[in-house]
């Protein structure tokens, strides 16, 4: 039997890339879709007819997520692979402390980077149930180490990534026990659009990127490191919390 993978985030970027190294792959995807205008993704769609489900999506609702989940439930099959990948920056992100915080886009950054993928878990769990693999991926950041913070602002976008690092560790508690396995990443600084724009001053193209994360993503880890939450890079480098 295919297996089968949501992404979300997935109308471009490293979202887009993730889906269509899976459909290489073999895999049936389901991509959620929050720019329906946006044109690649329906593109994608169009030399996939068969293997990838667009999914209107939007990860700030807990409705939307029910509803999206509905419609695979619908399709009467189990959802092996979870790739939490939707996120966003904000420009604002680069005011220091003297300059005043942009505080809505603060709450909207957690929002989308950090509540988003909880409420994407809690919706979409139950079709996990009867999967043989039941892995939960998410796209994370060095910019959520404590450890290693080097920054002088960044505010809200760091401190969302480091929230959604404590989130999928307190899943992981609840989960792994139950035979759930986890992948929390730093894909690397991608060419994406999270702000709008693509952001071609970075190092990765998202086609490199995902390769990389994909690799880790499905790779079966012995158990004494499935039993281990790590934030990691695609290369293996752990990033302290």
């Amino acid at each position: 039997m295919l297996q089968t993978a949501l992404v979300t985030g997935a109308d471009r970027g490293l979202g887009l890339a993730l889906c269509a190294n899976l459909l290489q792959r073999g895999w049936n995807v389901f991509a959620g879709q929050y720019l329906p205008d946006w044109p690649e993704l329906n593109s994608l769609a169009g030399r996939y007819p068969h293997a990838l489900t667009l999914l209107p999506l939007d990860v700030s609702s807990i409705e939307s997520a029910k509803k999206a989940a509905q419609i695979i439930k619908l399709k009467e099959t189990p959802l092996d692979l979870i790739i939490n990948n939707a996120g966003i920056i904000s420009s604002s992100m680069y005011l220091d402390i003297s300059q005043g915080q942009d505080y809505n886009e603060i709450h909207r950054m957690f929002d989308i980077n950090a509540l988003g993928p909880l409420r994407v878990v809690e919706a979409f769990l139950p079709l996990m149930e009867n999967s043989g693999l039941r892995r939960l991926c998410f796209v994370s950041s060095e910019a959520g180490s404590i450890g290693d913070a080097t920054r002088q602002s960044w505010y809200g976008y760091c401190m969302s990534k480091a929230a959604l690092n404590m989130a999928v560790k307190i899943l992981f508690n609840d989960l792994r026990p139950k035979g759930y396995s986890f992948r929390l990443i730093h894909p690397g600084w991608i060419r994406s659009y999270m702000s709008g724009k693509k952001n071609m001053e970075a190092d990765l193209e998202p086609g490199e990127a995902a390769a990389g994360a994909l690799e880790y993503f499905l790779k079966n880890l012995p158990q004494s490191e499935e039993d281990h939450l790590v934030l990691r890079s695609p290369q293996g480098k752990e990033w302290s919390w």
